[in-house]
């Protein structure tokens, strides 16, 4: 018999697995916090035999490296992935035994990255399930374009190849485990489900019921933006990423959280957005603990620039830690934790500004105020409301002078991102009232919205 454990990474939108028997097992593509791989294997009560990467990734630091130091465990890392460490490299049609009657073979499924490698899981050399990584996800494929622009189309092409390999060679029953797909930018859309396996795949993916060309095609138009913090990390997972530290950071006081400030640094409420639009630190931004911290964060924060994080409590900020340090943010410049009234100075009075739903800016009419929409391009072309706006959410912070002067009414698709703009445009001292509501509310709501069709 075997085992299959998922890890998910909610903030990330990313899964880990270990796989195995009764003695010893795989992990693959872990995270790089890695003593959750490490107490899963406890559980199982196994040891960690291999480690395996599906490529070098681009959008977390990876935990192989150090997990395989303090395993014990094989590194097993694809062959065409160019990295500074000694690792086993991996070609197309390697096997190890992971357990008795349980083996893990190579598949070269080149498309996300030129050397993207697929393992196959074989119980008595019977395929029971196939680690896809960014190749074959549920209901998509990986994007082809984090590599380099003149690779794209090229990957494209290669994406649509190996679905098929992976379509042609294995039986309908196997399970399909991705490691994008769940929130991930890496993946070229969001998952349809929850799990698949090769014969659902052969009837709902792109890859597989379409031909070459129209899968390029539309694979390419469908591309979003990038998030900017994917440039620092395919370099630190071919360097080698260094263990974490996950100890508490220093405790700031009021007047060191002022004096932060006061230099330029990033101070980032962590409290959900009702709490902080009541009442924050003047100048900090609000990305939710609970939300796409690790995605959002790295994406809008010049890099390097030092962080304070405030939170409601230990455990919250504990869990900020965990999110921000899988993107390499290692560690915070310091942190406070309790209520906003503790965080300032004596003499200094709480930051707050209104919330507000798509009804209540109908009723308050879009004349003589700023209505500011931060979704992605993608998002904006299936509607948007009429003269508003459009700054999508990662590009704020450097376009602040571009909003208009006047009160500024921010939306985006459901609450969190324009809870993160309004906390941008607070802290520069402009008027705003963040919406806190579904888009499709705005048309209900009577607001004017174009659509392209």
């Amino acid at each position: 018999m075997f085992f299959i454990d998922t890890m998910e990474l909610e903030g990330l939108g990313n899964r880990s697995y270990l796989a195995g028997g009764r003695r010893t097992a795989v992990a693959v593509d872990p995270p790089r916090d890695v003593d959750q791989v490490l107490a899963a294997a406890a559980r199982r009560g196994v040891r960690i035999a291999y480690v395996v990467e599906t490529h070098l990734h681009n959008d977390y630091v990876t935990g192989g490296l150090e997990l395989a130091r303090v395993s014990g465990a094989a590194y097993l890392v694809p062959a065409g992935a160019h990295v500074s460490f000694a690792r086993v490299p991996v070609a197309d049609g390697d096997t190890v035994t992971v357990d008795s009657g349980l083996e893990l073979r190579a598949v070269a499924t080149p498309g996300h990255t030129p050397h993207h490698t697929s393992y196959v899981l074989q119980e008595q050399t019977r395929p029971v399930a196939v680690f896809t990584g960014g190749s074959l996800l549920i209901g998509t494929v990986g994007r082809p374009d984090l590599v380099e622009p003149r690779l794209t189309e090229r990957l494209a092409r290669a994406q649509h190849a190996s679905a098929h390999r992976l379509a042609a060679e294995l039986p309908d029953e196997t399970s399909v485990l991705p490691t994008h797909g769940f929130g991930s930018f890496c993946s070229s859309a969001q998952a349809a489900g929850d799990t698949t396996t090769i014969g659902t795949e052969k009837s709902v993916n792109a890859a597989l019921t379409t031909d070459v060309d129209s899968f390029v095609a539309r694979l390419l138009a469908d591309l979003d933006d990038i998030p900017a913090y994917y440039t620092h990390m395919g370099p630190a997972n071919a360097a080698g990423p260094a263990p974490v530290d996950l100890t508490p950071p220093a405790i700031a006081d009021a007047d060191e959280i002022a004096a932060r400030l006061a230099a330029g640094e990033w101070v980032v409420d962590l409290r959900n957005r009702v709490a902080f639009a009541e009442g924050h630190v003047a100048g900090s931004f609000n990305f939710e603990a609970d939300g796409k911290i690790a995605t959002y964060l790295p994406w809008m924060i010049p890099w390097g620039k030092p962080v304070t994080l405030l939170a409601e409590s230990a455990e919250q900020l504990a869990a900020a830690q965990r999110e921000l340090v899988r993107v390499g943010i290692d560690r915070p410049a310091a942190a406070a934790t309790g209520t906003p009234r503790q965080w300032i100075p004596e003499r200094d009075s709480l930051a707050s500004f209104p919330r507000s739903t798509f009804r209540g800016l109908a009723e308050h009419g879009t004349d003589g105020i700023v209505v500011l929409d931060v979704r992605r391009d993608s998002e904006r072309a299936r509607g948007y409301i009429e003269d508003s706006v459009h700054i999508p959410i990662h590009q704020v912070h450097e376009r602040l002078g571009e909003v208009p002067a006047g009160t500024v009414w921010v939306h985006c698709a459901g609450g969190a991102r324009a809870a993160v703009a309004a906390s941008l445009l607070d802290a520069a001292g402009r008027d705003v009232v963040a919406v806190d509501d579904g888009f499709d509310a705005a048309a209900e709501a009577g607001l004017a919205v174009v659509t392209s069709g």
